[in-house]
């Protein structure tokens, strides 16, 4: 989930990462407005190379994301998590430090609310998606799609599967046996072009429907069988996500009418909008 935080009117571009549980920002960034340099990048690469030479871990152990740019297009970024940036701040003399320092509490302490309270986080959500014009009926099913996700992930994680590759090779046999595309062939069919463009967040009613089919047969199988390990999780995957294939190839049957499709929902939805605007 990427997302554009604002600290004394500077956007500071930040991604939520799910697997780890920690948001990452753009460190030219949090520099820029730090230091107010006219080159941070600049900046950022004299320092680095500093922190390098002092054996710190936030020069060797910087992570880079690919963010929009201010042209549009996409680049690999710099990022830090809030334990790094702290560090970084420690190294530049600046009298924003401060403040900086409680606005990054503030988004930490907003992160911990929602994992204390999940209703919390379900209404950020559902105002996000509402300011996005989805109708409540799509926001719900994509609310319990991510709650579904979740169980199924958390069940990985309890079964040693290994965070990234592992989990991204798992969604890929569900998707495949459900649809008969993995997911990036799905984004390539539905024209997202962008990397941090959510599939899912295009998807249609019943493509949720049976994402979430396939993702909660997967949990119970694996469980039923108590599934250890990549390979064997790797079957489950593929069965549990046959079971979603086989429901949606008999309901095109009796529907005559394809589930997967190019349409996206997001862009019919605000179609859908400009066409009541109009009567």
């Amino acid at each position: 989930m990427s997302n554009i935080k604002l600290f004394e009117s500077k956007k500071i571009r930040s991604a939520w990462n799910e697997q780890k549980q920690k948001w990452y920002f753009s460190i030219v960034d949090v520099i820029e407005v730090l230091t107010e340099s006219p080159n941070p990048r600049k900046y950022w690469s004299v320092l680095k190379t500093r922190l390098k030479q002092e054996g710190s871990q936030l020069a060797t152990n910087c992570s880079q994301l690919k963010m929009q740019s201010a042209d549009g297009k996409f680049y690999h970024t710099d990022v830090g998590n809030t334990e790094q940036l702290l560090r970084l701040i420690q190294s530049i003399p600046s009298p924003k430090a401060e403040p900086f320092k409680q606005w990054l509490a503030q988004v930490g302490y907003q992160r911990m609310e929602e994992i204390e309270n999940p209703e919390l986080a379900q209404q950020r959500i559902r105002e996000t998606y509402k300011a996005k014009g989805y109708s409540d009926e799509w926001i719900e099913k994509r609310i319990r799609g991510i709650v579904v996700r979740d169980e199924l992930t958390n069940e990985w994680q309890k079964r040693g599967v290994k965070e990234g590759k592992e989990y991204s090779i798992l969604t890929a046999e569900i998707s495949r046996a459900t649809f008969g595309l993995t997911p990036s062939a799905y984004k390539n069919l539905k024209g997202l072009a962008k990397p941090n463009e959510n599939l899912r967040d295009h998807m249609t009613d019943l493509e949720l429907i049976f994402t979430m089919l396939g993702e909660a047969s997967t949990t119970e199988i694996a469980r039923n069988k108590n599934a250890n390990g990549f390979k064997q999780n790797k079957q489950a995957a593929r069965e549990g996500g046959s079971v979603a294939g086989k429901a949606r190839k008999d309901l095109e049957k009796k529907s005559g009418k394809k589930i997967v499709s190019k349409e996206n929902y997001k862009i019919l939805t605000e179609s859908n909008k400009r066409k009541s605007l109009r009567k």
